[in-house]
């Protein structure tokens, strides 16, 4: 999937709003750095990214989680949203809007939303009767269910039998109109599999769902009819609508359109895939508004090869990780080692291999020693050398020259796995360089400018390694850009946007000849397996 049109100067992205049941899990972790990744990447190319996350805070699940612990379910919601605030600061997710749906901003969006479908005809009054999981808040069909009427998602979990009145919003009048939009626009759904799975699931015929549910203090009315709360999803998906209201504007449907819709891309977990990609871009055809960009679903995480979950006793506490290992670890194992859109695995010995091999050795050995070898040969700075005037067969030039716009095409896809192995593969080509040109014998030979340039092709490399790495691994690019003498930080928006364009930081030669370098430090300290991260 390209995440972006290049035509645009604007890059809007959107996480789930996650509910608030319960504290973050790893799965949301998930999902926001692979966002933050991608919006650091944007901005990176100069563009006006705005990141959109959030909690979703009303429906059944939320009101019976809150009566079970003493409290009401705003009170709840309360204590559990700062929970999401203080990961996201902690794993140096940059998001731009942080949008609760319990904000009366976002209730105007919603019965504004709602009146432009009620006029168009596309919500009536009928009996619901069905299996409903509250823990999906969605009712299943026969054939979803496990034996003992189980949920297939949470299957620990029997479905209830509703028998009720319900508002309906007519989906199966958009049964062409989406089949069109998925034939004309391809790359709306990714990956492909997500993409056929969709494909299935709307061809074998499209039922109205129920919009609104009875008995349910916890959630907003239905303007027409207030006996009626409006169903979560119907709800929750607007809040990406809400989240572009600037601050200071008015919570109207026109102001939230103004600039930032439709969004380029929602970031989600496959499991909330026909909520997103059938049910949403429905609701806004029936109140005509736009479409997104896209939809991108990536795939599950277990531990240890097995389903992760309370009740399985199989949990990994994201707070816990990165407290214990630091962002860029864990944002570069999540991002690098599981291909993105497909299921993936954490176990912390190889997490702590993986991470010390490429991070700490790769990368920080190699840096250090050129930057010592620099201090010794050349007077502690960067070589006299200019990057254009290397030799056209220099080994690490070579592999360097198309590499941005490799790179930059592996993180238009959402590949982020193939991103750092592409830039890795620079790396290990730099330890492998320095070791063969021995800077070291070259200088005894009083081979000067031969060290100068092996010195300088690898300070290069690791410079314009780190550039690429820096939408995943922010604060050790900052670590290696500062010690190769530039006052550059990756982590201020301002900073980064007014930097000179991609095209020319994603380029071989950029390090200026002569440059100060700083002190060599280790930019990725080892990693020892002491205790394993508590559940």
């Amino acid at each position: 999937m390209k995440s972006t049109d290049k035509t645009k100067n604007t890059f809007a992205i959107t996480t789930p709003l996650y509910y608030v049941n319960d504290l973050p899990h790893v799965g949301s972790a998930y999902t926001t750095m692979a966002a933050d990744a991608l919006a650091r990447f944007e901005r990176l190319r100069g563009k006006s990214v705005l990141l959109v996350t959030g909690t979703d805070e009303h429906g059944q699940k939320i009101q019976r989680t809150a009566e079970s612990l003493g409290r009401s379910p705003q009170a709840h919601c309360d204590l559990v949203v700062p929970g999401f605030e203080a990961l996201w600061e902690q794993l140096d997710i940059q998001y731009d809007r942080f949008i609760r749906t319990t904000s009366r901003r976002h209730e105007y969006i919603v019965k504004e939303f709602f009146q432009r479908v009620w006029n168009s005809g596309d919500i009536y009054l009928n009996q619901q009767q069905g299996w409903y999981c509250v823990s999906c808040e969605e009712f299943k069909d026969e054939r979803d269910l496990l034996p003992g009427n189980r949920c297939s998602v949470h299957t620990s979990k029997e479905v209830e039998w509703r028998d009720e009145e319900n508002y309906f919003f007519r989906l199966s009048r958009y049964q062409d109109q989406l089949l069109a939009l998925y034939a004309e626009r391809p790359d709306f759904i990714a990956p492909e599999s997500r993409r056929n799975e969709v494909l299935s699931f709307v061809n074998s015929g499209l039922q109205d769902f129920s919009i609104s549910r009875v008995n349910l203090a916890w959630g907003l009315p239905i303007p027409v009819d207030p006996s009626h709360t409006i169903y979560v999803w119907f709800d929750a998906l607007l809040g990406y609508v809400t989240a572009l209201v600037d601050p200071d504007s008015d919570p109207t449907l026109e102001n939230a359109l103004s600039k930032w819709w439709p969004v380029d891309l929602h970031l989600i977990g496959k499991d909330i895939l026909r909520f997103h990609a059938v049910y949403w871009p429905a609701m806004l055809l029936s109140a005509g508004m736009s479409v997104p960009g896209g939809v991108f679903a990536h795939g599950f995480l277990t531990k240890d090869g097995k389903k992760m979950g309370k009740t399985e006793g199989n949990t990994l506490d994201p707070v816990e990780l990165v407290k214990k290992y630091g962002a860029d670890a864990v944002r570069y194992y999540f991002l690098k080692e599981i291909e993105f859109g497909e299921d993936g695995d954490f176990n912390e010995t190889r997490f702590i291999n993986i991470l010390n091999a490429e991070l700490a050795n790769d990368l920080g050995n190699l840096l250090n020693r050129t930057l010592n070898m620099a201090r010794k040969y050349c007077g502690g700075c960067v070589p006299n050398v200019s990057g254009e005037n290397l030799d056209g067969d220099n080994l690490l030039k070579g592999m360097s020259l198309d590499l941005g716009d490799r790179v930059a095409g592996f993180y238009e896809e959402l590949a982020f796995s193939k991103a750092c192995e592409a830039v890795l593969a620079l790396v290990r080509a730099g330890n492998k360089f320095i070791d063969v040109q021995a800077p070291w014998s070259l200088y005894k030979q009083g081979q000067i400018e031969s060290v100068e340039q092996v010195l300088y092709s690898v300070l290069e490399s690791v410079r314009l390694a780190s550039y690429l790495l820096s939408p995943i691994i922010p604060n050790i690019s900052n670590a290696i850009y500062q010690q190769l003498g530039f006052s550059i930080d990756f982590n201020d928006r301002v900073t980064v946007n007014s930097l000179a364009n991609f095209a020319d930081h994603a380029a071989w030669g950029a390090l200026p000849a002569n440059q100060t370098l700083g002190e060599p430090q280790p930019v990725f300290k080892r990693l020892e397996l002491l205790e394993t991260v508590p559940s």
